[in-house]
């Protein structure tokens, strides 16, 4: 299959899940019923004890919030220790293949990108873990970015989703500001902030390897071009340096950063501390953020005006074939994408439930609310998760340059045309 295939194949199959995650709590937990058998492969609690580790991208409080599942599992599995060890995405694609090649793996059950999962399973270092669960009792497509064939190399985790710039209501109503219903209003909003004593920036950027400011720039995307814009930017069908996408960064972008009203990108982590602190006003980031503050009631969020558009996407796990000890692998993997998907929601790590077992009713209250404002926006896929590749870290690092040196956007624009992935 051709790359421009592929990546049409990938943004079907990412629309079709995303939008079963919005629907699925609407019809999926009364079509499910917790008494039918489930046509799954039998797992055996261990006899003897083990230790198994689990790697995945999640520190602070998002580690907290998943050592929790993970205590669950010992909780119900007294014979298998579970270490945790944390490795990005980004990381785990230049640490993962040197080791498959040496028939070492450096854990037994890791989360990666679905595209890396079912690519590095089809070349023979992933175990085929289909018939562990049933695909039935989950999000209608979920598996298809992990399944090859007949064969499924990996389990669909929780999901997350970015909707928009989150504030401090406590901030809002101390400095009599306002949600925005128009771009006037926004920029009305930004050049307020900007005037209070303490502020460093109205917005403040996030930053790792880049993809908060990519989450931002994909999101003006959605609003002012339209979700259509998005999804022909990913397909390769709209070019980055077209009249249609360069306005936006011209008319809205561009302006902000020049007149100071995003911050220089500043480690992400750090970037809520400051935020929370009240040097910033305004932080767009993922849902998980929910778990990151020390009072989630007080958090409120919006999206630009006019937004008909929300990221979502999911985490999955795989077991590689390397494993010293498979059936425990396999029975831990099984759990995490089951029962402890109703633990994990249920914690403050900010995320929905894609095994539809799991009741809204289950999920931590702040998602509840989440939901509820969000269920009525077009579900999108990422735009540089579904490109992927070495496009996705040049995409993060154009517009870091970009961030700093906003003169040079016809550069960036082009650079990121000539060097998107062809056939």
């Amino acid at each position: 299959m051709s790359t421009t295939a592929s990546s049409k194949l990938l943004v079907a199959v990412a629309i079709s899940l995303i939008v079963g995650i919005l629907i699925g709590y609407g019809i999926g937990y009364f079509t499910i019923s917790p008494q039918q058998p489930s046509p799954t492969t039998t797992t055996q609690t261990p006899t003897e004890k083990v230790t198994l580790t689990v790697i995945g991208p999640w520190a602070g409080a998002e580690m907290k919030a998943f050592q929790q599942v993970l205590n669950k599992f010992m909780e119900e599995y007294p014979n298998i220790r579970v270490e945790y060890r944390i490795y990005r995405a980004e990381d785990l694609a230049s640490i993962l293949p040197p080791q498959f090649e040496a028939g070492m793996a450096p854990g037994d059950v890791i989360f990666m990108w679905g595209w890396w999962i079912k690519e590095y399973g089809d070349k023979g270092y992933l175990m085929d873990l289909s018939g562990l669960v049933n695909p039935d009792e989950y999000i209608k497509g979920i598996f298809d970015p992990v399944k090859s064939g007949n064969k499924i190399y990996g389990l669909p985790f929780t999901a997350w989703a970015k909707p928009g710039f989150w504030y401090r209501k406590s901030f809002f109503q101390q400095h009599n500001l306002s949600v925005p219903k128009t771009w006037d209003e926004f920029l009305q909003l930004l050049d307020k902030i900007k005037q209070i004593p303490g502020i460093k920036a109205p917005i403040v950027t996030g930053d790792s390897v880049g993809w908060p400011i990519s989450d931002v720039v994909e999101h003006f995307i959605i609003t002012f071009g339209g979700p259509d814009m998005q999804l022909k930017l990913i397909k390769g069908e709209i070019k980055f340096n077209d009249p249609r996408v360069k306005q936006i960064f011209q008319n809205y972008i561009i302006p902000l950063i020049k007149k100071g009203y995003f911050s220089p990108p500043i480690e992400w982590t750090k970037a809520v501390e400051e935020w929370w602190s009240g040097k910033y006003a305004l932080y767009f980031m993922g849902t998980w953020i929910t778990g990151m503050v020390d009072d989630p009631n007080d958090l409120g969020f919006f999206p630009l005006p006019g937004c008909k558009g929300v990221v979502m996407g999911t985490d999955y796990l795989f077991v590689p074939k390397f494993t010293k000890h498979p059936q425990e692998a396999k029975l831990l993997a099984k759990w995490l994408a089951t029962e402890g998907q109703r633990v994990h929601v249920g914690t403050h790590a900010g995320k929905f439930a894609t095994w539809l077992k799991v009741s809204i009713k289950d999920h931590w209250a702040p998602m509840r609310m989440v939901y509820q404002k969000i269920k009525t926006m077009t579900p999108l896929p990422d735009l540089d998760d579904s490109i992927g590749g070495e496009w996705q870290k040049l995409f993060w690092d154009q517009l870091k340059l970009l961030w700093v040196d906003p003169d040079k956007l016809d550069d960036v624009l082009n650079t990121l045309t000539v060097n998107f992935p062809s056939k």
